[in-house]
């Protein structure tokens, strides 16, 4: 594997039966990126993460984190290996406050995972990190409110910060402004970008909002029916007219004439 890629795919594949959710795909990721994966419904897009993170092992194919092989390890064992990830579903614990789900992230990663049930008093160190995190993603003000009654922004604010918890290289994010209010989907994204280039990190992103795509890739890689159809730059995948035929449709042809007219 060549060391200028934090996450590389070779040939991955995953059958459901008789279903070919995800179809030889082989990807690279450049460190210190964002790099989104797109796609109509059904194109094999959170199956590809699940592969990546460990959630679903793969019919055939091989996944590498960082030069090194990590096609079979469990979804725990990707996450202590430095790769967060994030679900459609927010994830929480929703009778919890703030700091009590970022800390017991922090814990769960920790050495004392299996100390879960004593006083958070024994674990200074897991409290400091936790107020860090909920300051990093915003929430250093709500942080003894219960998960619950965040408002949806908030929870994806504090999924994030969930994933932060153990300072992973890598952060899969699987569609993170679901749900959300327009307003408050400029600051998330504005949020994950200031995380991915102030602390060095690389970002995976499967997001339907293609202005969130379009501003905040550095590559993007089309999926369709579970293969890869094609990839580059924000501006080349919006001029590829095999893109805009097979998905993106009258967007971009839209978007091309204003610009240049």
């Amino acid at each position: 594997m060549e060391e200028n890629f934090i996450l590389e795919t070779k040939n991955l594949r995953k059958e459901f039966g008789a279903l070919i959710a995800v179809d030889d795909v082989s990807i690279q990721v450049r460190p210190n990126t964002t790099h989104s994966i797109i796609g109509p419904n059904g194109a094999g897009k959170t199956t590809f993460f699940n592969l990546l993170s460990g959630n679903l092992q793969p019919t055939t194919g091989n996944v590498f984190f960082k030069g090194s092989e990590i096609t079979h390890q469990p979804l725990h064992r990707t996450a202590h290996l430095g790769i967060g990830r994030s679900f459609q579903i927010t994830n929480l614990f929703p009778n919890l406050t703030v700091m009590e789900n970022i800390r017991l992230a922090c814990q769960a990663l920790g050495h004392d995972n299996f100390r879960i049930l004593r006083s958070h008093k024994h674990f200074p160190q897991y409290e400091q990190r936790a107020r860090e995190v909920a300051e990093l993603v915003g929430l250093g003000d709500e942080i003894s409110t219960l998960a619950r009654a965040l408002p949806h922004g908030g929870q994806r604010k504090l999924e994030l910060g969930i994933i932060l918890a153990a300072d992973p290289e890598v952060l899969l994010l699987d569609e993170p402004t679901a749900g959300m209010a327009a307003e408050q989907v400029p600051e998330l994204i504005q949020l994950i970008r200031d995380i991915q280039t102030s602390g060095q990190k690389t970002v995976m992103l499967v997001e339907h909002n293609m202005n969130v795509v379009m501003s905040i890739s550095d590559t993007i890689t089309v999926m369709h029916l579970g293969q890869i159809l094609a990839e580059g730059t924000p501006a080349e995948i919006a001029a590829n007219e095999v893109v805009q035929s097979a998905y993106l449709g009258q967007l971009y042809g839209d978007m091309q004439t204003s610009q240049t007219g």
